[in-house]
């Protein structure tokens, strides 16, 4: 991954390949921003008036890049729109700050080292700049040019290698490395900034660890590969890793995964880690959505509609990747995780529309459509999951296209049986710069989940059926157990084109609010 410091000196005294600053929306054109004072006076304090002559506005994520003039020891100046100068008094938004650095790490794919010189006011910010840099610089270049990605390693583990990340850079097929190297500018080293800068290049590297598993081709990505990578990342970074094979899955009755995972001749797989702190006072459990691939089983998806179905599993890596971070920031609190691996596939064997399926619980499901498929898996994992009695339990997955109808591309829903955890996550969410929006649990359509012949059905009403899937998953939900749900389907996957730190394909969504979430528990402050 690009590689990031702290630096106390100016951009002007960096040797770098290029030196970002920060450029607002003024009411006369553009304005440089706080950091970028030694640029500005290197162009004879005309650095607005240039960017103005060039058509720059100073907007949000606009990126201009000019030659650099004497007195620089940069041969390139980017600057980045900021948007509105903030009230006298007012720092910019930390989001604004991560966007901006985003947006510019993106555009300079490519070079080996960049100077970061934007608003630094307090660590708060250096956190934002650094995190969005470092996730703007991602790239999955895997499979370009030849790169030796996805072959088996060492120990025949299918797509092992490649969900240790994209480690193999390619030359050819046009592809630019990303940004190797960045040095945030004007910067002040004390503890605060520093433990800012480590904090956020752990995030950053573990919501790039999302990506790279989601970006990763069915081919190479099943649930025994999903199931090797989640044991490799514990042993680098100190959790436990358990995996459940299809054998103790069929011996102790997940009905769910089994009855999703028997089309495939990939087997499916429950994989629970474990981070644990000796000073830990509470408890979280975080279960993600593993479908490697979703043909729609015997409810076949339409054409147009199964392209990027190897991003089904995002929820389990986003669950892998917060486990991975609270282990590697030593979080005195105890997390566990659940990744429901299985790949939903039509053939002779597969589970049909109209079977009973007896779940983990004990409770037995009619599936009426076998492409609501996320929620059968998860039943099982939330059910497994309540055996621990967690303080709290959250569930993450890209279950519903209705939820994408409700919210858009860039944003998840929240459900939840305690409205205060429900909103406390909310607010976690948009402080860490993930876009989420609180949705209801309207008990009236649950009448639509009754079966004639089995205690629940998977499907309801169609009109609502986010909510169908969050109620559903609540009857799998331990008595007395804190849970909420997240609906990720829209923003996991990026169909359109980057934006601010914001890459096409996997994003890594959720695990910077799985991380915060940690965070609250291990300081006491959750509801």
């Amino acid at each position: 991954m690009t590689a990031l410091t702290l630096s106390s000196s100016s951009a002007a005294g960096l040797r770098a390949d290029a030196v970002v600053v920060g450029v607002a929306k003024g009411p006369k054109g553009p304005v440089p921003a706080p950091g970028a004072e030694a640029v500005d006076e290197a162009y004879g304090g005309k650095l607005g008036a240039v960017l103005e002559a060039l058509g720059a506005s100073g907007g949000e994520g606009e990126v201009t890049k000019l030659p650099a003039p004497d007195g620089l020891k940069a041969p390139l100046v980017v600057a980045v729109g900021l948007g509105a100068v903030p009230e006298k008094g007012a720092g910019y938004d930390t989001e604004t700050l991560r966007r901006a650095a985003g947006a510019a790490a993106r555009a300079l794919a490519g070079v080996k080292k960049a100077a970061f010189a934007l608003p630094l006011e307090v660590a708060d910010d250096t956190a934002a700049v650094a995190e969005g840099a470092l996730l703007g610089a991602y790239a999955f270049n895997t499979y370009r040019g030849g790169a030796d990605a996805g072959a088996k390693d060492d120990r025949g583990d299918k797509g092992a290698k490649s969900a240790k990340g994209a480690k193999a850079r390619a030359n050819g097929g046009g592809a630019k490395a990303p940004l190797a190297e960045i040095a945030l500018a004007g910067g002040k080293r004390d503890k605060a900034n520093r433990t800012a800068v480590e904090r956020a290049t752990v995030l950053a590297e573990e919501v790039n660890r999302a990506r790279d598993l989601v970006n990763i081709p069915s081919n190479d990505l099943d649930p025994t590969g999903f199931a090797a990578a989640a044991q490799q990342a514990g042993k680098e970074h100190g959790f436990k890793v358990a995996v459940t094979d299809e054998k103790a899955l069929a011996k102790g009755g997940y009905g769910g995964l089994l009855g999703v995972g028997q089309g495939s001749q990939t087997p499916p797989r429950l994989v629970r880690l474990e981070h644990r702190h000796p000073k830990a006072k509470q408890t979280i459990a975080l279960v993600g959505k593993g479908i490697t691939y979703d043909s729609g089983g015997i409810s076949l998806k339409p054409a147009g509609h199964n392209e990027t179905m190897k991003c089904d599993m995002s929820g389990a890596a986003a669950v892998l990747a917060a486990v991975s971070a609270a282990a590697r920031l030593e979080l005195p609190v105890n997390v566990t995780g659940w990744l429901a691996l299985a790949e939903n596939m039509p053939s002779g064997s597969a589970t049909r529309p109209g079977d009973v399926l007896r779940m983990y619980s004990g409770k037995t499901v009619e599936v009426l459509n076998t492409d609501a498929e996320g929620r059968l898996v998860l039943a099982d994992a939330l059910t497994r999951a309540s055996e621990e009695k967690p303080d709290y339990m959250v569930d993450v997955a890209t279950l519903t296209g209705a939820m994408v109808l409700a919210l858009g591309n860039r944003t998840f829903g929240i459900m939840a049986n305690d409205d205060a955890f429900r909103t406390r996550i909310h607010m976690l969410a948009e402080a860490a710069g993930e876009q989420s929006w609180p949705m209801p649990m309207p008990p009236e359509l649950k009448k639509g989940m009754e079966s004639p012949i089995a205690d629940i059905a998977n499907m309801g009403e169609r009109m609502g059926g986010g909510l169908v899937a969050g109620l559903f998953l609540e009857e799998f939900v331990g008595d007395g157990i804190t849970w909420a749900h997240l609906d990720i389907a829209g923003p996991a996957f990026n169909t359109s084109g980057p934006f601010g730190y914001t890459p096409k394909g996997g994003t890594g969504s959720a695990v910077r609010t799985l991380v915060a979430l940690a965070e609250e528990a291990a300081h006491g402050d959750l509801v």
